[in-house]
């Protein structure tokens, strides 16, 4: 059984975690578990949305995979000795230790992408710097076994990558046809590369607005 942990904080944005779910418990033999410091449920970023995590660290200390998924930096656990001490410890055994969005801050935060290039949602390619990584618009990058995606949406792409790894390819395209995964948006303006000013602007007013979860 491979077992794949998530760990979830107040304020997280729900498709980071979700996405990735959605993806790899439906490959065979593999277990999603949704753990946190204490067992609970947590906000997500919108401050209704609640996921339980129904274990904590202690209970699956080593995972084979590790998806750690963002939020508003605001709400990042940039500074929980626990969280970053459980990404840390992970990391020394893991097979693939993955994150989506601002997840990549927290894999920043707890020392592990120093000297590495890596991405996360475009609104935080300076923080990312701060932690001595090169930040790279691409949805997803892969450098060994750590695999960091663009933004919240992009954590489908970068663990259909880990599904196929940690099955084969023919499995992971049987997932995405499973989910159905094929982006037929309206409108071309998912980069911030292609969006406009405007819609860039409005873009972080959005995300600026979303509710201070960390000490709920």
């Amino acid at each position: 059984m491979v077992v794949v942990a998530i760990p979830i904080f107040n304020g997280f944005t729900a498709l980071d975690a979700i996405g990735p779910y959605e993806v790899l418990h439906r490959i065979p033999g593999v277990r999603v578990e949704f753990v946190s410091e204490t067992a609970g449920l947590y906000l997500a970023d919108d401050g209704h949305l609640r996921v339980e995590a129904p274990v904590c660290f202690e209970q699956v200390p080593s995972p084979d995979v590790l998806v750690v998924p963002g939020g508003p930096v605001k709400n990042l656990p940039l500074t929980n000795k626990a969280f970053l001490d459980y990404i840390v410890k992970v990391h020394k055994t893991s097979l693939y230790t993955t994150s989506v969005c601002t997840g990549a801050l927290l894999l920043g935060a707890a020392g592990i992408l120093h000297g590495l290039k890596g991405t996360t949602h475009w609104a935080a390619f300076d923080n990312l710097a701060s932690y001595g990584v090169t930040p790279v618009h691409q949805r997803y990058i892969r450098q060994g076994k750590i695999i960091m995606s663009a933004g919240v949406s992009a954590g489908i792409d970068s663990n259909l990558e880990v599904a196929a790894l940690l099955a084969d390819e023919t499995m992971a395209k049987a997932v995405q046809l499973a989910i159905e995964y094929d982006p037929q948006p309206p409108f071309d303006s998912g980069s911030v590369g292609k969006a406009s000013k405007e819609v860039v602007d409005l873009a972080r007013k959005i995300t600026a607005a979303l509710p201070s979860l960390q000490n709920q």
